[in-house]
């Protein structure tokens, strides 16, 4: 019997996550489909109940649910918990298990193919949505030196700089109009977008969340966007000599821990990374 895999989320056009999980199963001669679910918030409860159905493996979730499908899990794995947000949703013989694996993606990326190691760095984010409360405690345990967090909304980023404060990482939420600002942007070793600002079919499509003169040319500048593959921040960060990283590996590693949480089988990673290479370039 055929199997089902769905994506989770509102808007979905961009998502480049069907094309190559679903080359993954075929590739393995799997009989699974891979499916795009587009879920608006009050469609949520509905469409995460249907998981639980027979034919159904799970799902990925994506922006903007990550945080809000949490209460609607039978359990969820120590860190998701910890973290506040799944990515990965698996039934279990009818029960819903909630996992993350955007931590774990992010933090291979950020060393394999980033060639950065964060301990005992300055790192700032911006965001404080369920991208950046995976990326933060993924930076956290590693022991960066010190977290910044910059969000539209402050009072979010003070909730997640104070989830944070449970070790030696020195971390606080600013605001933008805040003095600490520039300096903090100006001494970090890494900056990360955690934000949708610049995606591809986004209200924001074309923007970049900072301006080339606060982009700190000492710094790695990491784009979780991976759609377009050259967001409008990587390139206003190459024009200021900053190294860059865009969200393309993160997508494909993320996406192979889910993979193997549905199947029990290993990732075909490298002809992951082949085909969602490929689906970016048309």
């Amino acid at each position: 019997m055929t199997k089902f895999v769905g994506l989770i989320g509102y808007r979905l056009k961009h998502s480049i996550s069907p094309i190559f999980q679903q080359a993954a199963f075929d590739y393995l001669g799997l009989d699974i489909r891979y499916e795009v679910w587009e879920t608006a918030k009050d469609e949520l409860p509905g469409v995460v109940e249907g998981i639980r159905d027979p034919s159904k493996l799970g799902a990925n979730v994506t922006i903007p649910h990550k945080e809000a499908v949490l209460p609607l899990l039978d359990d969820v794995h120590n860190d998701a918990s910890r973290i506040g947000a799944v990515n990965t949703i698996v039934n279990r013989g009818g029960k819903l298990i909630g996992y993350n694996t955007d931590a774990s993606g992010f933090m291979k990326a950020l060393r394999e193919d980033g060639g950065f190691s964060p301990r005992n760095k300055r790192a700032v984010l911006l965001g404080a949505g369920g991208v950046a409360r995976a990326v933060g405690f993924a930076l956290e345990d590693v022991g960066v030196k010190s977290l910044v967090i910059l969000n539209r909304t402050q009072s979010r980023g003070e909730a997640l700089a104070w989830d944070l404060k449970v070790s030696h990482t020195e971390v606080v939420a600013l605001s933008w109009k805040d003095g600490n600002t520039l300096t903090a942007l100006g001494e970090c070793d890494l900056l990360v977008n955690c934000t949708s600002v610049g995606m591809k079919d986004s209200a924001s499509e074309g923007k970049s969340p900072l301006g080339i003169g606060l982009i700190p040319k000492r710094a790695l500048v990491y784009d979780v966007v991976y759609n377009p593959i050259e967001t409008p921040l990587l390139a206003a960060a190459k024009k200021a000599g900053a190294r860059t990283l865009g969200g393309l590996p993160m997508l494909v590693y993320q996406g192979a821990a889910s993979f193997e949480l549905w199947t029990g089988k290993s990732a075909p990673i490298d002809m992951m990374m082949r085909v969602a290479k490929r689906a970016l370039a048309k």
